[in-house]
This record gives structure tokens, sequence and C-alpha cells, in this order.
């Protein structure tokens, strides 16, 4: 779809730019996520797109594009993408592999966890830029005490438990902190998937022995 509202003999149109400089977020030198948009681009249409970079066992967060679609498209290594189908409730977990794609329908909740070491993902959306909404918003800015109302939850635990968060805005987890520590724990999560994708395996676990070695980060 061509550029609305755009002049193309006016010396300011835009056919290049370099997404290595726009950071959307940086974890550290092996996770980080380039972003381009119109605001980068002018003569983009409706599209925008993310690079995204992840170590073994790292997480694009749980997230929705409330205007946007999402086409996640695999450069290198194996990223397991799960969705959550709001019709149903169900949970779809899809494994995508160099030159295969996932699909996320607009304002689905879903995320990205790495497989490997020096994954790569290219997620592309049919907006000119995509809005978010993380899940570690929704969890520091809704005030604690409606939480603990709603859910019956103790508000001092709940209080303790997300303080780590520290009203920051994850996108790539855990952090390294986090990492360190359960690294030096060897306390490692376990993710058991019920509703699989015909192509993903119908079980994994993450990481799969206690001495996984995260690397020097």
């Amino acid at each position: 779809m061509a550029t609305p509202d755009i002049d193309y003999t006016q010396p300011d149109v835009q056919y290049f730019f370099d997404i290595n400089k726009n950071r959307l977020k940086t974890r550290n030198a092996e996770n980080f996520i380039n972003r381009l948009g119109r605001e980068n681009l002018n003569t983009l249409g409706n599209v925008s797109l993310l690079d995204i970079y992840l170590s073994k066992g790292r997480v694009v967060e749980p997230h929705y594009h409330q205007n946007a679609s999402e086409l996640v498209y695999c450069i290198s290594g194996t990223a397991r993408v799960s969705l959550i189908n709001p019709f149903n409730n169900v949970i779809t977990n899809v494994t995508i592999a160099p030159g295969q794609v996932a699909n996320i329908p607009q304002g689905w909740w879903h995320w990205e966890v790495a497989l490997e070491d020096s994954t790569h993902l290219l997620a592309i959306f049919d907006a000119p830029y995509p809005e978010y909404i993380f899940g570690s918003d929704i969890l520091t800015k809704t005030p604690i005490e409606v939480l603990a109302h709603t859910y019956c939850l103790d508000p001092e635990l709940l209080r303790k438990t997300l303080k780590p968060l520290d009203n920051q805005t994850i996108i790539i987890g855990p952090t390294d902190e986090c990492v360190s520590e359960m690294h030096k724990r060897q306390a490692y999560p376990s993710y058991t998937n019920t509703t699989s994708h015909p192509h993903a395996a119908p079980q994994y676990q993450y990481p799969p022995q206690n001495n996984f070695n995260y690397g020097n980060r």
C-alpha cells in the first residue's frame, strides 16, 4: 500500500535506512532488537519490522500488538513461537527454523523463546508502527491492590514477587541478573506444552538439564 500524504518529488523523500542504528531494546551483546517504522523511512506503506537477536533461553516477553498482525520469519537458529487463541483460549506452540514462519493474528497474546544460541528472527507487521502492550507493564502498572483483590492474592507476597521487575518494561527476558541467579542456584524453568501445532514437538523442557550453560552472559 502506498504511503499516504507523501510528495515523492520533495528532497526529503527517503529510500534507505540502516536499521542497525535504531535500537528498540538491548539486553546485552547477544540479545537485542532493532526496529524499522515509517518514522525512520517515510516511503514505507503499512509495513514495519523488528530485527530480533536472541541467545538460547531468552524470551521476547508475552505481549500483544493491538494494531497489527505479526509474521515471524526465522533467519538463523530455532525459536518457539507461542500464541493464545482468544476465541477458545487454546495455546498453540510453533517451532520455527531457518526459512520457516509463524503468523500471529492482530491482538493475540504471544511470546517467542530462542531454543538455541544465535537465533535471529525478523518480525514483520502490517502497520507502519506496531503498538505494544507488554506483560511486564500489565503486571507492574496494574495496582497491587487491584490484582490482590481480584484474584484473592496476598498483597505483600505479590508485591515481593513483582519487585524484581522494578516497574521496568522487560521486552527481552530473563534479565541478566535473573540468569546469573538461576545459574548459581541451578534452578531453571520447565515448560510443558498442552497444545501444539502439528509441526511442533508435543512436549519440551527448557533447559533440558540442570547443568545447562548460559555462556558468558
